[in-house]
């Protein structure tokens, strides 16, 4: 063969290669860095003090309808995930504090019988709880759970849950199974939920408030 054919084909299976190891290799050593911006105008501290109830109200829904999906948030780098969580929190602590108090429910002229009960604790120095949860069963068989003297952490989208893995979880996957039940009414006051007529409360070990779009506990209750 022709010396210089040769080393032609050398060449280009050496520029095959060298390729295919760049495409191979560069993840390893390129930096790629995103700088989206968050999804919903976050206005001015000034700006939010200065609106009424239905205005606030519809910018938490735009804000929440903004959020991206577990599956997108899953799907994230870590550090765009936790600069998201990070935005979202700084929006949440502009809004004002949400107070809600319910009275106890009653039905008939017998007393409600408590049947279970825990103290919220703290999730950790930022996601901080306090107050007790109660399950109390009706006069007419109906449950409910109670949130008294209740404070939390304001957050995105909190929700209530009764959860059956560690009686203080610390994240998702100490959960174990659980039962959502809404979104919680405030983060400040005492309030009312009920419970799924038929369920066997004592399978449940904790009351959890949980963030749900960035899978955050912001405080725990272990049921006794």
């Amino acid at each position: 063969m022709n010396r210089s054919l040769l080393w032609g084909a050398g060449l280009v299976a050496l520029l095959i290669i060298v390729a295919i190891a760049w495409y191979l290799g560069s993840p390893l050593f390129i930096n790629r860095q995103v700088d989206e911006a968050f999804p919903v105008e976050i206005p001015s501290r000034d700006a939010i003090e200065n609106m009424s109830a239905e205005e606030l109200k519809a910018l938490e829904e735009q804000f929440e309808a903004a959020l991206p999906s577990e599956a997108e948030l899953a799907a994230m780098p870590q550090a765009q995930r936790e600069e998201m969580e990070k935005k979202a929190m700084e929006f949440i602590t502009m809004m004002p504090e949400k107070v809600t108090d319910e009275a106890m429910p009653t039905t008939g002229s017998s007393a409600p019988q408590l049947i279970l009960q825990g103290d919220f604790q703290d999730a950790d120095s930022f996601h901080q709880g306090s107050g007790k949860a109660l399950i109390y069963s009706l006069p007419d068989g109906a449950l409910v759970l109670r949130l008294e003297n209740f404070q939390v952490t304001n957050g995105p989208d909190l929700h209530v849950l009764l959860a059956t893995g560690s009686p203080h979880p610390a994240d998702n996957e100490e959960l174990g199974e659980y039962l959502d039940l809404g979104s919680l009414k405030g983060n400040i006051g005492n309030q009312n939920y009920d419970l799924p007529a038929g369920i066997d409360v004592n399978l449940y070990r904790s009351v959890v408030i949980y963030c749900k779009p960035f899978h955050v506990v912001f405080a725990t209750a272990a049921l006794e």
